[in-house]
């Protein structure tokens, strides 16, 4: 016999018996299940509410999702969410996930946490317009979503919209400007400092700086590259900070400027790069000038950009930003709020940015 507890008792109380799929022929229900399975239909209630410890033995349970299986049955997540004031969805705005090559890595990030907790992602595309993402956060709400991650797809400062203050609300890729909201980002100047210890180690001393511009990544990425030679006693001469923007042709002019007509002896042996577009018109120019890499000159890229860092010549050593773990950790903070009904602290995560290691670095060259 088997010994059940007194709330299996108090559920159990309905009897086994043929089943008839009482929605005929169409989606089955909870209380087919309990009929397949010889429980109440509370018992099954217990089951997929997540009530069931303490109130059903473990074979009862068993029992339940293996009848649930043999039905197909899924819990109705609008009935659930109604129960719960829920809806098992969370909002996620962003400004440009059709232009972007890294928005699928953060979307895949935030989607799949979310999926392995039972929400949903409704994702929202502003194209970059502000009265765009003012209606899309507002759009959201009257569809009663659970939270709202949003994300920029280049690290900047944002405009909070007075909407994010009405629910659970994370920002991914950005900071807040008025500090409110909780934000996760990469470590940015902790990535420049990987960037220099890579050539550091490889025992250049003679690096340049090419691309980008004054926003926050380009200057923090500079200041941790400047951090890490500071510690070895190395310093990079003003004229070899080549600020070119962040496209190849950007790349290409600056890496020109420092190599073309100069004596080996006195140019860089090291170029850090503020992406993979700008290290791919570096490493043209320097294609162009009969400079070998990394038997000359080493290169190294940041963002590791789908289908073109490693399809580089060579393939291109460079620092990873995070953008998948970036939409997994804004989206595990988003759920841990709505499963506690408590507001995150309005602080800042940073994400380690990983080193992927290919064939643009080498040895500093001797002579």
């Amino acid at each position: 016999m088997i010994n059940r507890t007194v709330g299996e008792r108090a559920a159990d109380g309905m009897g086994g018996g043929a089943v008839s799929n009482g929605t005929g022929g169409g989606r089955p229900t909870s209380r087919d299940v309990a009929r397949l399975a010889g429980v109440s239909h509370t018992a099954v209630s217990f089951v997929f509410n997540g009530r069931a410890e303490g109130n059903l033995s473990p074979a009862t349970q068993e029992r339940i999702r293996q009848a649930a299986a043999q039905l197909g049955y899924r819990p109705d997540p609008v009935a659930r969410g109604l129960r719960r004031r829920r809806t098992a969805v969370i909002g996620l705005v962003t400004d440009e996930i059709a232009s972007s090559p890294f928005a699928g890595r953060l979307l895949r990030g935030a989607m799949e946490t979310a999926w392995a907790s039972d929400h949903l992602v409704l994702t929202v595309d502003s194209g970059g317009d502000a009265a765009k993402e003012d209606a899309a956060v507002a759009e959201l709400l009257d569809r009663r979503v659970d939270g709202i991650i949003y994300a920029a797809m280049s690290l900047r400062r944002v405009r909070v919209f007075e909407g994010l203050h009405r629910t659970h609300s994370v920002l991914a890729n950005c900071l807040p400007e008025d500090d409110s909201l909780p934000a996760v980002i990469p470590a940015e100047r902790a990535g420049g400092r990987t960037a220099a210890r890579l050539l550091l180690e490889a025992g250049h001393r003679r690096l340049a700086v090419v691309g980008g511009q004054d926003d926050i990544a380009s200057v923090e990425r500079l200041r941790g590259f400047r951090d890490a030679l500071r510690a070895e006693g190395v310093t990079v001469p003003k004229e070899w900070v080549v600020r070119t923007g962040g496209e190849i042709a950007g790349g290409h002019q600056g890496a020109t400027g420092l190599l073309a007509g100069t004596d080996p002896h006195r140019r860089p042996t090291g170029i850090f790069c503020y992406n993979d577009r700008v290290a791919a018109g570096v490493l043209h120019a320097a294609t162009r000038l009969g400079i070998a890499v990394p038997g000359e000159l080493s290169v190294v890229g940041y963002d590791d950009q789908e289908h073109m860092a490693a399809y580089l010549t060579p393939a291109l050593t460079t620092v990873a930003l995070p953008h998948r773990a970036m939409g997994e950790a804004a989206a595990r903070l988003l759920l841990d709020a709505i499963d506690t009904g408590r507001t995150p602290p309005a602080t800042v995560r940073r994400l380690a940015c990983p080193v992927v290691s290919r064939a643009s670095v080498g040895p500093a060259p001797t002579r």
